[in-house]
């Protein structure tokens, strides 16, 4: 289940409703006939995906194209047929950024800098060569600039609202204002700067190159002022992509309908994308074994019942998602490039996170209960169909969470969202495979196996009813939201709007799902993390504006919050 370092995602889904437990001597008919789940099936998955040979399963490792593979055999073997774009597998770009090439190059004096210890652009710098006589005092048009941080540090040392980031940009701006050919940035104080190149940073790119000189490297050559130096310097940038692979298998009943039944089998590696909730110095394994190797067992073992089932009125589709942690790459990925025609999708059923269930309270909860008035109709116990009771339920209506059936509901699909609880060991190395409840987690397949009978006995294609948002906590520690939904898959600059709640100050104003936003008031918002920033400037009832961009056109509108 995702999280990001600027929304720290809130799974607040017990939300008000009523825990039941479904009992009665129907319940015990019919579980009787249900085809039974293997504890040691999802075991041996779980500690095969959740081992330290796939180094937590980041997506585009090694580590995660092997889990790729295990999950391509298991399909295999569970009798499914390749439906991805490439067999069982989909690949999908992710951009990940920026990075240094090995031809950054920094000589002062004829003395080589090192690249990424002695000096750095920052990631807004233009690629390009340098080659001059240059002064470090004077700020000269047609020339290279220098700016000693010193005085900025130290003038803002007791400034709570000091962002070195926004000051280094500005400056920056400037500088390509009043025609400087580059800018080189250093820090003589004893302040820590605490600046490093940092790719994800979104930023626009500058027609100058900007570059950071360490404190060794400064001290060494900016002790006098007033003396020349002879620069010469090459910069240059790239665009850092990685590729993630959804896995994808299908059963072919000839229906008209076809069932989707996912999971993200994705993890964070060694914590590389900044989505650890560890904050121990030694490097360490995350492996994810409730976080979703637990899902993706849950997938598998579903995949192997279904194929030996009687239940035939719904093809059934099988997709393990990768890139979830990063803001579900994956699924937002298939359903741009689906791999079977969307319409036809009956429903989403999405399970992350459900190897916990708690052996005294027995309670899963079960999100988008509010995308089809059939879920009520399953879950009511004096409803006509039987569901096996593998705990109690409790439930939360919206569509949208972090995770996988949010890519689906924006699709006005029916979804349902099995989770069995956050614990202490989320996105932590300690989620290993021996905290996993199997026992739970088999009566939780065995709970799904009978809502898909359930569902399967009508040929009725299910309604669909939009909800609510669920809400972050990142926005809930603000007094205003907007009311967007992110795409954490765009990587332009500004945040697009993957969807737009209902009766929120976007809606309001008239931003539509695809929108990118650009500023809100005076301050721009080029990337998700300004926007959350921005956000925090304006509590309720403010007015302003906002600007954005819909199919290439730049529009403002009034905003009230």
């Amino acid at each position: 289940m995702f999280t990001r370092s600027i929304r720290n995602v809130s799974l607040n889904l017990s939300i008000s409703l009523t825990l039941f437990f479904i009992a009665g001597c129907a319940t015990q008919r019919q579980a009787t006939s249900l085809p039974e789940p293997s504890v040691s099936n999802i075991r041996s998955h779980i500690e095969y995906l959740a081992s330290d040979k796939l180094e937590g399963r980041r997506t585009g490792t090694e580590g995660e194209k092997l889990a790729a593979e295990y999950i391509r055999n298991a399909f295999q073997n569970a009798g499914l047929q390749p439906k991805g774009s490439d067999g069982f597998f989909q690949t999908f770009p992710v951009a990940d950024g920026k990075e240094m090439t090995a031809a950054n190059a920094l000589s002062l004096n004829g003395k080589e800098l090192q690249a990424g210890t002695d000096f750095f652009p920052l990631v807004y710098s233009a690629n390009a060569t340098v080659d001059a006589l240059a002064s470090l005092a004077l700020m000269e048009k047609g020339e290279p600039w220098f700016w000693d941080l010193e005085e900025t540090m130290a003038g803002n040392v007791h400034n709570p609202h000091f962002d070195l980031n926004e000051t280094l940009v500005a400056r920056a701006k400037d500088a390509v204002r009043k025609g400087a050919t580059a800018l080189f940035v250093y820090n003589t104080s004893k302040l820590d700067d605490g600046l490093h190149f940092n790719g994800t940073e979104k930023t626009e790119t500058l027609s100058i190159p900007v570059v950071y000189i360490s404190k060794e490297a400064a001290k060494k050559y900016f002790g006098d002022p007033s003396a020349l130096l002879k620069l010469k310097a090459k910069i240059e940038l790239v665009e850092k992509k990685r590729s993630g692979t959804n896995v994808i298998g299908y059963l072919d009943n000839g229906a008209a309908k076809t069932i989707i039944l996912g999971a993200h089998f994705d993890h964070l590696g060694y914590g590389e994308d900044h989505n650890s909730l560890y904050r121990g110095n030694e490097k360490q394994i995350h492996n994810g074994a409730d976080d979703n190797a637990s899902g993706t067992a849950a997938l598998i073992e579903l995949a192997r019942l279904l194929k030996a089932s009687p239940l035939k009125n719904n093809n059934v589709l099988c997709i393990a998602f990768s890139g979830e942690e990063l803001g579900l790459f994956g699924s937002k990925y298939f359903t741009q490039n689906p791999t079977v025609d969307l319409s036809s999708v009956n429903f989403m059923v999405n399970m992350d996170m459900v190897g916990r269930l708690n052996d005294s309270s027995k309670t899963i909860t079960v999100g988008g209960y509010g995308t089809s008035p059939t879920w009520g109709e399953l879950f009511n116990p004096q409803g006509k169909q039987v569901l096996y009771n593998a705990a109690a339920y409790r439930f939360d209506s919206s569509g949208t969470g972090p995770s996988d059936h949010t890519s689906f509901y924006l699709k006005n699909i029916p979804v349902l969202f099995y989770f069995t609880g956050l614990h202490a060991d989320y996105h932590k190395p300690s989620d290993d495979f021996d905290k996993i409840n199997y026992n739970g987690e088999a009566a939780i397949v065995k709970h799904i196996f009978s809502l898909l009978q359930a569902v399967d006995k009508s040929n009725a294609k299910l309604a669909f009813s939009k909800t609510r948002e669920t809400q972050t906590a990142t926005t809930a520690r603000f007094s205003v939201t907007l009311g967007i939904m992110p795409d954490y898959t765009f990587n332009g600059q500004g945040v697009r709007a993957d969807g737009v709640s209902e009766g929120r100050p976007a809606q309001k104003a008239g931003l539509q799902a695809g929108d990118i936003i650009t500023a809100i008031g005076n301050y721009k918002t080029p990337s998700l993390e300004t926007y959350m920033q921005t956000l925090g400037r304006f509590k309720k009832g403010d007015k302003t504006t906002v600007s954005y961009s819909r199919n290439g056109k730049n529009l403002v509108t009034a905003v009230e919050f």
